[in-house]
């Protein structure tokens, strides 16, 4: 069966997170589908500092689509909470967290003036369980974005914007999870695909393919939800 393609065309996007992995997969889909989408990382925008964000919206003429996929751990590993100093604990909520209410609080001023939206919060499965890492901040910056879009989708829809969530499972796209991969040796790794349904990691297509969805006209009754994209790893 052949993919419908161009259905955002004339559509304007914002994808924040984009310099790799699913981020940068999600804005390539998007602009398949037919979207003008403006690519977003740390070195284009300082997402955590709220100005800035502001400023860069500013200068869109207009944003049909949000994926707030920017976050991570911040090059963290895990260390116990009786040693967890607050700077760590700061910066992944300020990465995760504080970024997506930036960007949110800045596309939604624009969405409700031309009554229409589409928002997607990339979260995470440590956001519905637990983080694999052990980092206290992500796992609960992660579940605090899925508290997000409940209200969010609450508060927005009235104004023609939904806004829903992922929650992806274990992607093998970056520097970071390859390296969490590769450091749980083979055994580990079989115990791991063991837990997932498919028995496979995930892909940065996986993710995107579900961002396509929500943003899609056919979601236009679709909002406040959550989706784990995990093949099949938080049925265990």
């Amino acid at each position: 069966m052949t993919r419908e393609t161009h259905t955002l065309e004339g559509q304007t996007a914002v994808v924040t997170g984009t310099a790799q992995g699913i981020g940068h997969e999600i804005a390539n889909s998007l602009e398949r589908a037919g979207a003008v989408v403006h690519r977003v990382d740390r070195d284009t925008v300082d997402l955590s500092d709220s100005a800035a964000v502001g400023r860069f919206f500013d200068g869109i003429d207009a944003v049909d689509i949000l994926v707030n996929n920017a976050g991570g751990v911040v090059g963290q590993t895990h260390t116990p909470i009786d040693e967890l100093e607050d700077s760590a604990w700061d910066a992944v909520i300020m990465a995760n967290l504080t970024t997506t209410r930036n960007c949110t609080r800045a596309a939604a001023r624009i969405m409700k003036s031309r009554g229409y939206g589409r928002i997607v919060m990339i979260s995470s499965g440590a956001g519905r369980s637990i983080s694999l890492t052990g980092i206290q901040a992500y796992t609960t910056a992660k579940a605090a974005q899925i508290g997000f879009t409940r209200q969010m989708a609450h508060e927005l829809g009235a104004f023609g914007i939904t806004v829903n969530c992922i929650a992806p499972g274990f992607v093998l796209s970056n520097p970071t999870t390859q390296a969490q991969w590769e450091s749980y040796g083979e055994a580990g790794q079989q115990a791991l695909l063991e837990r997932i349904a498919t028995r496979r990691t995930g892909t940065p297509g996986d993710i995107a393919r579900g961002v396509e969805f929500f943003v899609s006209p056919d979601a236009g009754w679709v909002s406040g939800q959550t989706i784990s994209i995990d093949g099949g790893h938080s049925l265990f």
